[in-house]
């Protein structure tokens, strides 16, 4: 697993590289199939102008974000790209037998030689009772407590390097490295970059320890971003994967045509979170839905510091908010997401952004 399959290279006038995080969001009147056609045209928009990596975030029991199945969609977005990086950000880990997993990516992996992500986080990605579903158990804080044990479970996994003696020796992980030739045969299958997700200190200091890649997820925990950062590069030691630290930050944005359209995309999913935090999961609501919506004062609070950590505007606003991001945080990669209504207010808003920073177009790729 080498440094440079982690390390990206900013393009155009981007101070680090930059990346896309696909909820695969479905709006009210859209269905999932539409949703997912979607990201076919955002990753093929991804490769084309220079983005580095495309990943997908595993949610569950959310009818407005399709992504159950992360495993599923980018084996679907593999066979529509031939060079961007495409990953997981991420996988929950305690909702899956770690075998399950490394045979998925190893799947992914001799699909897409060389540039499949490994991003895993510990948290559900739902809520309690769906979780409790997902794992066959109403004990969560087990499955989280242990994901320390079940990250080094995977890792033999995808190494096939279990000792002798352990119960899991003869166990093997296909497609794998026991699908060599051996010695002067063919190499060993490539084994897919592992990289730790966060919202706090718990993964920053184990990505660290393990000298691991780190995401943080800036775009939901916005400030705890600056501590888990300085945590990680605090408890960092070199490893065979890096030499020195190296966070990426999930963040929230979208671009427009004008500020105005911007302001109503962004208002629209923010109505969409509060009723996802108040236990009303539903569609991505429409512009025109959230304008006609009576806000409470709770609501109008909640929406205004919500949407303070999305940045949003018109291309170059939304520039200068990146830029000033990386340098607050000193991340060495931003991955966008941007959640709206419409794929295609989605699709417009990155390609915004790709030429705000100069991306190069497909007639100087």
């Amino acid at each position: 697993m080498a440094a440079d399959e982690i390390r990206g290279a900013a393009q155009g006038g981007a101070p680090v590289p930059l990346s896309v995080l696909d909820l695969v969001t479905v709006g009210a009147g859209r269905t999932a199939s539409d949703a997912l056609r979607t990201s076919v045209e955002l990753v093929r928009l991804a490769e084309r102008r220079g983005f580095h990596r495309y990943w997908v975030a595993e949610h569950h029991s959310m009818p407005g974000v399709a992504s159950s199945s992360p495993a599923v969609i980018l084996a679907h977005l593999a066979a529509h790209t031939d060079r961007i990086r495409l990953g997981s950000g991420g996988v929950m880990l305690p909702n899956h037998a770690p075998l399950v997993i490394a045979e998925q990516f190893g799947t992914l992996e001799a699909m897409a030689p060389g540039r499949v992500d490994l991003g895993l986080g510990r948290a559900p990605g739902t809520d309690g009772a769906t979780a409790a579903a997902l794992r066959r158990t109403d004990r969560l804080n087990e499955g989280a407590d242990d994901f320390p044990q079940q990250l080094a479970e995977l890792t033999r996994f995808l190494d096939d390097d279990f000792p002798d003696g352990h119960p899991y020796r003869r166990i093997h992980a296909v497609p794998g490295p026991v699908q060599a030739a051996g010695p002067g045969g063919v190499q060993s299958p490539h084994r897919p970059p592992v990289w730790l997700l966060g919202s706090s200190g718990f993964s920053a200091r184990l990505a660290g320890a393990l000298g691991l890649p780190f995401a943080f997820a800036h775009h939901f925990s916005a400030r705890n971003t600056v501590p888990a950062l300085d945590l990680y590069r605090e408890s960092f030691q070199p490893s065979a994967v890096l030499d020195e630290p190296y966070a990426l930050i999930g963040v929230s944005a979208l671009a427009a045509d004008e500020e105005q359209e911007a302001r109503r995309q962004v208002l629209a999913a923010a109505l969409g979170m509060v009723r996802l935090r108040t236990g009303r999961p539903g569609l991505v609501p429409s512009p025109q839905e959230a304008e006609a919506y009576e806000f409470s004062p709770m609501e109008r609070e909640f929406v205004d510091s919500w949407n303070a950590n999305v940045i949003h505007g018109t291309p170059d606003e939304v520039r200068s908010g990146l830029d000033d991001l990386a340098k607050r945080t000193g991340a060495d990669e931003l991955m966008i997401t941007a959640n709206a209504h419409g794929g295609d207010v989605r699709v417009r808003s990155y390609e915004l952004i790709a030429d705000a920073y100069g991306l190069p177009t497909p007639a100087s790729a």
